[in-house]
């Protein structure tokens, strides 16, 4: 039976949060974080256009080990406990789509800054809940960080708290600035010449763009923002000016895992916060109990499912939902969207596509392509074979080049194999076409109508043999060329 033991409901020892959200898929949790009443509105500004990514996809919408980065963060804040999730979106409102049931979403109009997005989104915060800020394209943030610093906030009793890191090269990001005491200042912006000095430029401490904020102080603060800066946009860490010019206390929750705060601005540093989140993926499995041989040569993705002692050897590619159960072997195959039972071996070579489902101990070989196909226990598939749209009982082992004719130009059509058939060697079965259980069918035949249990179905022309034939080839060929 299919046990699966790691997959996305354990937990990353990096990214914890890689996993769906543990209440069911996609849908909000409403338990609180533990010591933070009420449960936090949670905010993911997600409308910023991304041209850097030289892209006609939306920055947040590009995959990332199997999930559009957007989902990373939205995940996250789904297993910390938010009471509420809203992504800010453009007007194109291209989001819309991906986002699981109970998110719910905000229209930025215009793009006029990160204070603008939190702005456009107002209307969705509740007043007695506390909020939290994210950004769509810092995809690691972790349910564990959300919740610490939520845990932080409500203890600190600071009106806002920024989360903020040290970086070797902090280029881009808005600096930290703290005075002598060590409370934080202020935020500033270093995108554009003239936004920071160049003292404040030397400073290494960043923030991170993850904030946690007192609902009606956040509102009082938004309506005094202003563009007075070289982008003309509305800054949201101007929030924190005003609220300090209060006497309001701004605290500070410094992260020393770099990885979870990166930012993704471009191709190269997705491809670089992609090798983070797969080591990770590769790690949450190995420590469950799978052996995956080569983690440097092998892709899993986030929801992929595995069960312990299954090995997955180097060059295999595991996309998509797929469930493997336990004591399989996978060895340099491709994999979309597949169950896989217990004792199940996979490859060399081998490709499955959507809807495969492989029963427990049966086995596919190299060369071999299954579609939309159920395959019984214990039965296989050994080699050089496209088995589609097809349900193939148990013990059934269909020879070398065997081909389910599925598609009759307009409508798919499926084939069923009972269980104990032989199929021996380069036979296609014609779709819709049914074999019976323990039957045979002959090498080499085209089989177009149903084979009743037990029978034998041939369907091939006579064989003639020529004799003589090569030799009067060769007549051919010289009295021709003498002409």
């Amino acid at each position: 039976m299919y046990r699966p033991v790691a997959g996305p409901h354990a937990a990353l020892p990096a990214l914890p949060h890689a996993a769906r959200a543990p209440s069911g898929e996609g849908k909000v949790n409403r338990a609180s974080i533990p010591g933070v009443t009420p449960a936090p509105t949670v905010l993911i500004l997600a409308a910023g256009r991304g041209t850097r990514m030289r892209s006609r996809t939306p920055k947040v919408l590009h995959e990332l080990c199997g999930r559009p980065m957007l989902l990373w963060p939205v995940h996250a804040a789904l297993q910390a406990g938010a009471g509420k999730v809203v992504v800010v979106d453009s007007p194109e409102r291209a989001l819309a789509e991906v986002l699981p049931e109970g998110v719910q979403l905000a229209v930025q109009p215009q793009s006029d800054g990160t204070g603008g997005a939190v702005v456009a989104a107002m209307a969705l915060i509740d007043s007695d809940a506390p909020v939290v800020v994210l950004s769509g394209d810092v995809p690691l943030v972790s349910a564990d960080l959300i919740s610490g610093l939520m845990r932080a906030h409500a203890q600190s009793g600071a009106a806002a708290t920024i989360v903020s890191t040290v970086l070797d090269d902090p280029s881009g990001y808005g600096r930290v600035v703290r005075g002598a005491d060590g409370a934080v200042e202020r935020v500033v912006e270093s995108k554009q010449d003239g936004d920071a000095s160049p003292q404040e430029l030397e400073i290494r401490e960043v923030n991170t763009g993850i904030y946690a904020f007192e609902a009606g102080a956040l509102k009082r603060a938004l309506g005094s923002l202003t563009a007075e800066n070289a982008q003309g946009e509305l800054y949201l860490p101007q929030v924190l000016d005003l609220l300090r010019a209060d006497g309001a206390v701004i605290g500070a929750h410094e992260v020393k895992d770099r990885r979870l705060v990166l930012g993704v601005n471009d191709k190269v540093a997705l491809a670089e916060v992609r090798k983070l989140a797969q080591r990770a993926i590769h790690e949450q499995h190995m420590l469950a109990g799978v052996s995956i041989v080569d983690p440097d040569a092998t892709v899993i993705d986030v929801d992929v499912e595995i069960g312990q002692d299954t090995v997955i050897e180097p060059f295999t590619t595991i996309r998509g939902k797929t469930k493997i159960g336990a004591d399989c072997t996978v060895r340099h195959s491709y994999i979309v969207d597949s169950v896989i039972e217990d004792g199940v071996s996979v490859g060399p070579f081998a490709y499955l596509r959507p809807g495969t489902r492989l029963r427990a101990g049966s086995k596919i070989g190299t060369f071999v392509e299954v579609k939309s196909s159920d395959i019984g226990p214990g039965a296989k598939v050994p080699h050089l074979s496209y088995i589609g749209d097809a349900d193939v009982g148990e013990g059934t082992n269909l020879g070398a080049s065997t081909i389910t004719a599925n598609y009759d130009g307009q409508n798919k059509h499926r084939t069923t194999i009972g269980k104990h058939v032989r199929s021996s060697v380069h036979v296609s079965f014609v779709a819709p076409v049914s074999i019976g259980d323990e039957a045979y069918t002959g090498a080499g035949s085209v089989i177009a109508e149903d084979v009743p249990a037990g029978a034998l179905g041939m369907a091939r022309a006579r064989q003639t043999n020529k004799e003589g034939y090569a030799e009067r080839r060769k007549d051919e060929s010289l009295n021709s060329e003498r002409r």
